[in-house]
């Protein structure tokens, strides 16, 4: 008799790939006719819960200098004990059961599924990072002696498409620790984690949102280590909208010398990557390209560039009205000034009686800024 993670074809299977060339996911295999075989014969047999329990407790201590056969049966005993609800124990054994097989994917499945139940996010990090890193690690094997090209990249497949269902509840659940986390410090760290074992993650934009926002003003507002992340991420995916944007904002709200010049460079690469005249342009690429020709236009304000300023935030303000209420504000109020600068009264009017009639921040500024122009306009006439 032969015991496995998952069904006995599978891990047969999977127990020559391994061999062949070198799998990175770990599978219990106890061999037929071993006394470890009988012993699991017996507890199998068993019909009462409580004395099958004792069993693998004593399983696993006649077998200790077997590591699969220990790994196997703190395994069972958590699953027991996961059944009668004490999250807690059946933690600690799946703990003790990684120790024997590390990289082994059901058991960290488990584990995760525990610290759900458990509400242990720091612990769900944990093993969902853990089991990013294994995920991860099935494409990037050395291929074996002997094992031709062909049959390599079909085993690596056959590989990746088991572990496929696996690999996304990890993510996902990695992802939902993100997600709840409503402490700044911990969520940076449990981002740092997730970014490492899946940096090619699905929600790998939300991730750096979460993680600009975190970094910015009002949670922990370290500049240094926001600018280091949105290039971490930036340097992984040169064109990732959101790190793009919230570089580019960052810059453009910094005063320091130089400042504006990186704010433009990192917009002109977001409108690039963005492509809102493409035919299948969807609302997120068209509102992110004018976000950034926003911050171009204002970039170009405090650079003394008027007209530059102005072509830019016409563009920001066709492609945000009606898409973002408060990024649309932004670029009237910037044209209003803009248009004042250069004397043009009545088209700063024009722009600035449509701005006052956004609720938001930038409402008091518009009527402020449209007072002052039409007191202008009077004088001039």
């Amino acid at each position: 008799m032969r015991r496995c993670s998952g069904s006995l074809l599978a891990v047969i299977f999977f127990s020559l790939f391994v061999y062949k060339v070198h799998a990175q996911i770990d599978h219990i295999s106890i061999a037929a006719g071993t006394d470890e075989d009988k012993a699991l014969q017996a507890i199998t047999a068993e019909q009462d819960a409580t004395k099958k329990l004792a069993m693998y407790d004593d399983f696993v201590q006649k077998f200790s200098a077997n590591p699969s056969a220990v790994a196997y049966g703190n395994w069972q005993i958590a699953q027991a004990y996961q059944g009668t609800g004490d999250f807690q124990k059946a933690l600690d054994y799946g703990d003790k059961a990684l120790v024997g097989s590390p990289r082994n994917l059901d058991i960290l499945v488990m584990q995760t599924s525990l610290a759900q139940q458990a509400k242990n996010n720091s612990k769900l990090m944990d093993y969902a990072a853990k089991g990013g890193e294994v995920c991860h690690s099935i494409g990037k094997q050395p291929k074996a002696d002997g094992v031709s090209d062909e049959d390599f990249a079909r085993q690596v497949t056959e590989e990746k498409n088991s572990a496929k269902n696996s690999c996304e509840f990890l993510e996902t659940s990695g992802f939902s620790v993100i997600q709840t986390e409503t402490d700044p410090k911990n969520r940076m760290a449990e981002i740092e984690k997730f970014t490492v074992a899946y940096p090619d993650s699905k929600f790998g934009d939300q991730v750096s949102s979460y993680a600009m926002y975190t970094l910015g003003p009002g949670q922990l507002n370290d500049k240094e280590r926001l600018i280091s992340f949105g290039e971490k991420i930036l340097a992984a995916n040169p064109n990732s909208l959101t790190a793009l944007l919230l570089l580019a904002n960052f810059y453009g709200d910094d005063a320091k010398p130089g400042s504006s010049a990186k704010a433009i460079t990192y917009a002109q690469k977001a409108i690039e990557v963005a492509k809102a005249d493409a035919p299948d342009a969807d609302k997120t690429r068209k509102l992110s390209a004018g976000v950034a020709h926003n911050t171009i236009g204002w970039a170009y304000l405090k650079q003394e560039k008027t007209n530059p300023a102005i072509s830019e935030l016409k563009i920001a303000s066709g492609l945000l009205k009606g898409q973002d209420e408060q990024q649309y504000a932004r670029a009237l109020y910037g044209l209003g000034f803009a248009y004042g600068k250069l004397n043009k009264l009545t088209e700063a009017r024009d722009v600035l009686t449509e701005a006052v009639k956004i609720p938001g921040p930038l409402q008091a500024m518009s009527q402020d800024l449209l007072t002052k122009v039409n007191t202008a306009r009077a004088k001039g006439k």
